[in-house]
């Protein structure tokens, strides 16, 4: 049964360099990367070796932990260069493109007529696998597990995010094949959450879908599970992408895997905002490439609020859909904690005037106008976190590794970017991010 689900805590950031609804053209790059970094919690165990020619879609490593879980190229060249870091730490794993785009072939079957098995051994032989990820602790599925159910947002609600009527306007049928192949993979639900504009979701029996408005975070994918089937000790849920839906369908309708993916290029360190059609992995430097203004501006792979930072010579995040550029926050206000600042945005009253004007759209710099210090109680964690757990004695149970209060306080329900809006509004400057990530981590090694 369908849920509408109506969020009032939260906050939307309405910031200036929202994508245009045009495709910009750009040049494919000539070197892409697979960074194990990208996929948390993995060690990787490498198949190929340096100098090796591989077609799109052939193994490069897999996941020491769980074997069937595969990494594979996303173009078709030659290994240029394994990166190591200290202790030999693979950091990435670089491949120059030739021009030929050979691509591993696979079946081309309707999931409709496949069992849950043999759905599931193609997506773990095409490199789909990485895409399913699963709730408590937000890592790659366990590839032996069944979940409760499966969860997909339809809702992009983070800063600039990219528009979905547009992106996925000709993708039906892909989304239609995608959730018939996920419809396999539990004895749940698939879940999707919509909101009241989406046009880009077709009618497939047995995906229940639900209706979302409010503010971010609306549609993290946590909010929606805590509020259609909330997630208790020992149980697990997926949760995939609505854009990664489309590239699983495309596996089974075509029987190639297509990384090519649309991303909004946003932010006001762009001379115009637009979006762009490139495959995963690819060079930042190309994917930003006559667009970029010239000043002082970071480039960052994702959102502002749950995005990495990347110079012009790394590359582009396996689960990111949006590059957005925005001013280096290195300068300083004299007297900026004192004197009133009507052009500026917080969520504080004190010398600011923004929450006199709740639609108009900054142009925000990365500056955290302020030092790391302890934690101060504002009480406004709570206005932002619409979870029911209680954001600062969560944080503050992980800092002392209290394992029954991060239970007891919900640790199983949360990811990282669940904490990105408490982080945003930190007059203390908190990284709770990486603190929950801490947390997580913890619990996976203690608990398993």
């Amino acid at each position: 049964m369908s849920k509408d689900i109506r969020i009032k805590k939260g906050l939307d950031l309405k910031l200036k360099g929202e994508a245009a609804h045009e495709i910009a053209t750009v040049t494919r790059s000539k070197v892409y990367a697979i960074k194990p970094s990208d996929f948390h919690g993995i060690t990787p165990k490498m198949v190929v070796k340096e100098g090796a020619t591989v077609k799109a879609g052939d193994v490069i490593f897999y996941s020491k932990s769980d074997e069937a879980v595969k990494f594979v190229s996303p173009v078709s060249g030659t290994i240029q260069e394994i990166v190591r870091g200290e202790k030999r730490v693979i950091q990435a794993i670089k491949i120059v493109a030739d021009s030929q785009d050979v691509a591993v072939e696979h079946s081309k079957k309707n999931p409709k007529d496949l069992s849950e098995k043999e759905v599931k051994e193609q997506l773990l032989a095409s490199g789909c696998w990485p895409f399913i990820k699963q709730r408590p602790y937000d890592v790659i599925a366990n590839s032996a597990d069944t979940p409760k159910a499966i969860f997909v947002s339809g809702i992009n609600s983070a800063p600039l995010a990219g528009d979905l009527n547009y992106v996925l306007a000709d993708k039906k049928e892909a989304l239609q094949a995608g959730f018939e192949a996920l419809k396999k993979l539990t004895a749940g639900k698939v879940h999707v959450t919509v909101d009241a504009k989406s046009s880009f979701l077709p009618s497939v029996d047995g995906v229940v879908v639900h209706k979302g408005a409010g503010k971010h975070p609306v549609g993290l994918v946590s909010t929606q599970i805590a509020a259609i089937d909330p997630l208790n000790k020992g149980e697990r849920v997926w949760v995939v992408q609505i854009e990664d839906v489309v590239t699983i369908g495309e596996l089974f309708l075509n029987g190639k895997v297509n990384f090519e993916k649309t991303v909004a290029l946003t932010g006001t360190g762009f001379e115009k905002p637009s979006y762009v059609k490139v495959i995963s992995g690819a060079q930042m430097s190309d994917v930003v490439a006559g667009n970029l203004k010239d000043g002082n501006y970071r480039v960052i792979s994702g959102n502002v609020l749950t995005g990495d930072k990347k110079s012009s010579e790394d590359f582009l995040g396996f689960y990111h859909h949006q590059v957005t550029a925005i001013p280096e926050g290195n300068d300083y206000d004299f007297f900026g904690w004192n004197l009133p600042r009507p052009n500026k945005f917080s969520v504080y009253r004190a010398g600011m005037f923004s929450f006199l004007t709740p639609n108009k759209k900054y142009d925000l710099n990365t500056n955290t106008n302020g030092e790391h210090r302890g934690f101060v109680l504002t009480g406004e964690y709570e206005k932002v976190c619409p979870l029911d757990i209680y954001p600062m004695q969560l944080l503050k149970a992980i800092l002392v590794k209290d394992l029954d209060q991060m239970e007891a306080l919900g640790i199983y329900e949360v990811a990282p970017e669940d904490f990105a809006l408490t982080e945003f509004v930190d007059v203390s400057k908190q990284d709770h991010q990486r603190i929950v990530r801490q947390g997580l981590d913890l619990m996976i090694k203690e608990v398993g």
